[in-house]
Formats: structure tokens, sequence, C-alpha cells
């Protein structure tokens, strides 16, 4: 049995041909001052007054958007003619790296790939805030990392830390690099050396366990890779976050992340059996790979969230899934978002779950429909005869009706029974089926997105996604008052335009939901735009955290939230983790700031 893990290790290593989701130097591929690939971008025609998606990794690639503008012009207020565009890249400008030569001589020993590359740098000193993109975009570099490692197995990774700690070196470590929390922001006032820990050459599926149906994977796996290795011998982890094609096993962990599918097979807490972490202090690991164990407080949980504030991760064992005989795809039309949210909560009260059931609001069923591609005359009219039967004949508003994508997955009969129980329900509550096409396109268009905020930026509009878990009761009203609050606040403080804030519902539990928003705001003729987009955007969390939602349900706590921390969990579950973190790393080698705010060498809080 052992030897034939032995071999299956060998087959699934990513091999020096195979292609990666990205290359050691991701700038050869991925944008330095914006999201995803460098060949797909929202890219604008102002003369023929239209955008095409550049490249063809996507469903919309290669198509025109004719509507886009429009929407631009129409919904945001939005001057397309007022352009700021990125400025290029200034290498004068990345500070000069702090070295610490007996670290990097002794690490070069065992470590292949090192570099002090001002690009390699700077491409490792971010993730995706809007303030990390708008800084990026001006040329207003700070603190970034001195040193890029890249470990190639747990060997290298232990290591490494102990080196650190024998030169009082920070480790930051790196996986996707998709963070939205601040999370891989240098703490600014660092003197000590900062080392980008990039794990993505640790890229191995180390077995499969065919009976117990579990995968034991390095956590520097990007989630698309993982997902291709597990394809070809029949199994997935079903888990599918937005960024799966950019994040990391090991980030997943680290920041408690959540999928789209989580309905059948669970957020990341739930599929993880068993972890590794490296840490000053040694490595924790379970010594047994069991479904359930009762020894205590679960380690697994200490290490689950932890932001690269504790150790590295390096190795993860999964539960996996065969991969499921039927996927169908469905939507649902609402006549309001209320009748959407009750079918939800109905549904989850039942427990009659689809892998993915996403409900979009008014706001954002309208940027759909303004991002699809030019169609054909008959398409059209098509379209136009839905719309007459959806307007006038049942008689929904086009100002309050909403959409609901749905997923479903398992074998034809389950996909079937789960079909009609939802239809009934979403009946029941007004809701009229709209079509797999809207199903599909509404759940795949989650991966073209995040190319927006690009484009809109380019247009003077800054823009961020931010969520929360609440109860059930209250999904409605704080959505509706976390509008509303960001559009009193934005009023406040000056904006010539009210932010646009959209929100939808995107996981189902039992006794509550999450819920996302989207907001931009116009940056033209503002003083000092970022600072009031992080007024407003700390407003939108005051509002969710009166109205009973968390700080956060899958995006980690990082920089950006760590103020709500003690409120969130106590003063006394605070003082726990930071007595965690003091045995576990009491010089602060992982000394990144998250969570906790512990910066500089030494492990009192700075906070």
């Amino acid at each position: 049995y052992n030897e034939y893990k032995s071999y299956l290790s060998l087959k699934l290593t990513m091999s020096a041909t195979e292609k990666k989701a990205f290359p050691l130097k991701r700038q050869e591929e991925l944008k330095w001052n914006g999201w995803g690939y460098i060949d797909s971008k929202l890219e604008a025609d102002l003369e023929n007054d239209n955008v095409l998606f550049t490249g063809n990794r996507y469903p919309l690639a290669g198509k025109n958007l004719p509507h886009l503008l429009k929407w631009f012009r129409e919904t945001l207020g939005a001057d397309t003619s007022f352009r700021t565009p990125p400025q290029p890249l200034n290498l004068s400008k990345i500070p000069k790296p702090i070295r610490c030569e007996p670290f990097m001589e002794e690490a070069r020993k065992f470590c292949k790939h090192i570099t002090e590359d001002p690009e390699d740098r700077l491409m490792h000193g971010h993730g995706h805030l809007c303030e990390e993109m708008y800084m990026l975009r001006n040329n207003l570099f700070t603190r970034i990392p001195d040193i890029v490692v890249y470990p190639s197995c747990h060997d290298d990774v232990v290591r490494l830390v102990e080196l650190a700690t024998r030169y009082n070196v920070v480790i930051i470590p790196m996986g996707g690099g998709t963070s939205v929390s601040g999370a891989l922001l240098c703490p600014e006032n660092e003197q000590r050396t900062i080392v980008s820990l990039d794990m993505t050459e640790m890229n191995k599926i180390h077995w499969i366990d065919y009976e117990n149906l579990t995968a034991h994977i390095d956590s520097g796996i990007i989630g698309i890779d993982l997902e291709r290795k597990l394809e070809k011998e029949g199994f997935t982890t079903g888990h599918q976050p937005d960024s799966i094609e950019f994040s990391s096993l090991g980030g997943w962990v680290a920041t408690r992340a959540s999928g789209m599918k989580k309905n059948i097979y669970g957020n990341i807490e739930d599929i993880v059996l068993r972890i590794k972490m490296v840490t000053p202090k040694g490595t924790i690991e379970k010594s047994c790979q069991v479904p359930r164990m009762s020894a205590g407080p679960d380690i697994n949980e200490i290490i689950l969230g932890s932001e690269g504030t504790l150790g590295v991760i390096t190795e993860v064992t999964l539960k996996i899934r065969p991969i499921p005989e039927r996927t169908h795809y469905g939507s649902i039309i609402f006549p309001d978002f209320e009748s959407g949210v009750k079918t939800m909560h109905q549904l989850s009260r039942k427990r009659v779950y689809p892998a993915s059931i996403r409900l979009m609001d008014n706001d954002q069923l309208k940027f759909g429909l303004a991002i699809k591609p030019e169609k054909t005359m008959f398409e059209s009219l098509v379209d136009k005869v839905k719309q007459v039967y959806v307007t006038k004949l049942r008689g929904f508003k086009e100002h309050k009706m909403t959409l609901c994508t749905l997923v479903f997955e398992g074998t034809s009969e389950e996909v079937s029974i789960i079909e009609r129980e939802v239809y009934a329900e979403a009946a029941r509550n007004g809701g009229i089926p709209a079509g797999e096409n809207n199903g599909k396109n509404g759940y795949l268009l989650t991966f073209s997105i995040a190319y927006l905020r690009d484009l809109a930026m380019n247009f003077g509009w800054l823009a961020e996604s931010f969520e929360t878990s609440v109860p059930w009761d209250r999904v409605v009203d704080l959505i509706n008052n976390v509008k509303q609050r960001m559009v009193i606040t934005a009023k406040e403080i000056g904006l010539l335009k009210p932010p646009y804030v959209t929100a939808r519902v995107t996981q189902a539990y039992d006794s509550g939901a999450c819920c996302y928003f989207y907001f931009a705001i116009c940056s033209k003729g503002v003083e000092d735009p970022l600072e009031k987009y992080i007024t407003i955007e700390q407003s939108a969390r005051n509002e969710i955290l009166s109205n009973g939602g968390s700080i956060s349900h899958h995006h980690g706590v990082g920089k950006v939230r760590k103020q709500y921390l003690e409120s969130t969990i106590s003063s006394v579950g605070k003082e726990a983790l930071l007595s965690i973190k003091q045995h576990l790393d009491p010089a602060n080698i992982f000394g990144n700031g998250n969570i906790l705010g512990i910066v500089g060498p030494t492990t009192k809080s700075k906070l």
C-alpha cells in the first residue's frame, strides 16, 4: 500500500513540462498592478462605445460587451472620457532591500530559487485590496519583502524557519497572493529583513487513498492545478472559491476559506483532516488521520485562520469525492429580493441544498445584463419575448426583480429530486424558472467579474468587495442598512456622487447566510479619494456589526479588520490567541502584523 502511494506521488508531481497556473516569475503572466492574467482584460473602445474582453481564457473572452459603457454612464454616472490609467512601473521607486547576508548564504545551500529582483519582490508585497491596487497603479510603494525564497519541500521550510529564528529574520508565507485583507502587506516600520516565502513550488499530491477518499497534498498547490490533477484520477475536492485560478491550498487553510459549492462539499474546515505547520518551536501535526477525534481542543482549529502569524502550513490532508455523475445549472427570477431570501431560508430549514445557490439583488441583476455580449437578431427577439412574459404577463417590476443562480451536482436521480424541491419552493414565493443558460452564465461570470475593477479604476472609480455572515432573520435588514449607511457616509464626507453598492446572498446555512457586497466610489474631483474610500468601507463594517453580522465570512481578518477582533471574540479570547502566539513564536518571526497587530521583534502588541 505504501509502495503504491509512493508510485502515485511520482505520478502526480507537477512535471517540468506541465504548465502550472502561473510561472515562478509571476509577472511573466500575471498583472503586477491588477487582477489576473496579463492577456485578459476589459478594453474600452470609446470611439465605438464598446468594451472587448481580451484573451481566450474565459467564456466572455474575445466578445464585445456593447452595453457596459452605457451602464457606467447611466448607472454610476461615470464620465467615461475621464481617464486615470495606471502608471508604468518605476523601478527606481522600489525600496532597496534590507539584507541579512548570513541568512541568504545558508539558505542558498539548499534552496534552488532565491531572488532579490525588484519586480519579484514587488509581486510578493501585496494582495488585491483596492488600496493596494491604487498604490501600485500610482507607484506609491512603501515596505516590500527584501528577499523571495521558494522552498520545494517541508524539510526546506523547517530549515528556513530555523535560519530565520537564528538570524531574527521575518517570514511572510505566500501562496497565490489573492488576499483582500491586507494580509500580505509588510509592516512599514519593520527594520528586520523580510522574507516572502513563496510556497507555489510545493505543488505535489503525495498520495491518494482510494479506499478512504483522502489525499495528502503540498500546501503551495494552486486550486485550479489541484483540481486538474485530481480530475485525472476521477476525484475532486469540491472546494471552489471565486479565486480558485490563483489561490493556494495553504491560503485556503490560513484564511478559513469558503467555496461556491460548500453546500455539498463543505467549507475548508469541513474537508481538512490533517495539517502540518512549521513554527519556530517545531512542527505541529496530528499523529493520526481519522475522521474525528476527542483529544481536547482541535489543534487544526489553531492553524485554520491563523493567516501566517504562527508558522508555515506545508502539507494538508483533505477529504476528496468522486467527480459527480451530473452537474446541472439553473436559475430563478423572483419578483423581489425578499422573496428570494425567503426561498433560500425555507430551503435551508428543510435542508434542501443545491451545490450552489446565490441570490443577487436588482442592481446586480442589471449589471449582469450590462455585461452580456452582443446577440444575434434572433437571440434578441427571444429575450424580448421572455421580458414581455416576465414583466407584462407575470407583473414583475424591472426595478425590483432579482435572479437566483443554481448549481446541482450528484447522481442524476439526486439532481432531479433537489431540482424539483427547489423550483417548487421558489414557485410558492412567486419565483419562476429562468433557464439553464442564465444559471451557467451567472456562475461562470464569477471568474470574469474581478477584471471589472481594473476598467473601473481606469475611469476614476475605486471599487472593492466585502462580505459577512448573518442570521436569516437579519439578512434583508442588514443588506438594506449597510447600503443606506454607505450612502449617508459618502454624503457626510463630501463625495460628489453617491457610491454604487450592490449585494448578493452567496452561501446558505441552517441558521444564516453569507452576504457579499460590491461597492464603488468616484474619485474624480475628490481630494484624497483613498482615505474617503476607506472611511466608507469602515462605516459599512461598523453597520454590519451593529446589525449582528460577523467581521468576515471567508476573507479573513488580515490588517484591515484587526481592530474589530476584540469586540468579536472578547478580550479574554484575544488574550488566549496572544498566548498561543507568544508560545509558538516568541521572537515574532512570523511578524506580518495580521489579526493581533503584533509588529517588530517583540511579543507586545502595537495596537
